[in-house]
Parts: C-alpha cells; sequence; structure tokens
C-alpha cells in the first residue's frame, strides 16, 4: 500500500532535520548521563595584513615563524624568519611569553600557520600573530625574502 502525502507534509518531513540543527544552538554530549554543551574553545587569532607584518618586520625582538614545507622555505622566506615545521618547535620559542611573533605559512588556503600559532597561544604566549596571505602574497607584492 502506498501512501501519498500532501505537499504540506511532505515539506514538513524534508525540512524536519533542517528545523532541527537551527533550532539547536549549542552540541550537547552526555556519555550515558545528562547531556551538557560539549567543551570546546578555540584561541583567537590576531590576523594581520603584510603591511603591518612588514612593519613589525623592522621592528627589534619581532619574531617571525615560517611554517611551510621545507620546499617552500627553500624557495624564500620572509627576511630573519625562523623554520618553524620541526618536530622540536617548542625550543624555538622565545622565553619571553609577551614576545611579538608572526606565524605565515604559503597562503590563505593553508592552515599550518593558523595550528601552530593557536598551539603557541595555548602555551601562553600573549602576542601572537598570524598572517594569511603567507609567504606567496608576500613574494607576489614584491617584498623582499631571503633563500636558505
Amino acid at each position: 500500500m502506498r501512501v501519498r502525502l500532501s505537499l504540506k507534509q511532505a515539506l514538513k518531513q524534508s525540512l524536519l532535520p533542517l528545523a532541527f540543527m537551527v533550532a539547536a544552538p549549542t552540541v550537547l554530549a552526555g556519555g550515558g548521563g545528562d547531556l551538557v554543551p560539549a567543551p570546546y574553545h578555540e584561541e583567537v587569532l590576531n590576523q594581520i595584513s603584510m603591511r603591518e607584518a612588514e612593519m613589525l618586520l623592522s621592528q627589534p625582538g619581532v619574531i617571525f615563524y615560517d611554517v611551510n614545507t621545507l620546499e617552500i622555505w627553500g624557495d624564500g622566506f620572509i627576511p630573519g624568519a625562523i623554520y618553524f615545521n620541526v618536530n622540536n618547535w617548542k625550543t624555538l620559542l622565545p622565553e619571553n611569553k609577551d614576545t611579538t611573533m608572526v606565524f605565515y605559512c604559503a597562503n590563505r588556503l593553508c592552515t599550518a600557520s593558523n595550528v601552530a600559532a593557536r598551539e603557541v597561544m595555548k602555551l601562553g604566549y600573549t602576542d601572537v600573530r598570524q598572517m594569511p596571505d603567507g609567504i606567496y602574497g608576500w613574494r607576489i607584492s614584491g617584498r623582499p625574502i631571503e633563500r636558505p
């Protein structure tokens, strides 16, 4: 036996999952007990433009970190930048947790510098910045680079 739904009933059934998603503003986790909001905390990144990064480059004490692959690093990096994509990256961090640090990777599609900057922030560093345009944006704009 085939049941026919009216257009109103069909729309109501097809939009029900969507209505649930919109009406549920938080994710709940239970594990067999009462449902509670799932813990989620993401550090807010201080993203800066290439112009801001260029101005910071001339300031003493500011550290630039290149979070690219070794191949991209070999093609050129921001002058004075430290290659960050290593296993012992924590040893590259300054003792002073208020030091200004700028992280970058390839371009806006690359998330490696986002991840690195957030991890550093979790360690208690307070002046962490991220340059989304990355080394490709830096090069295309005609800014200077160094090679290893």
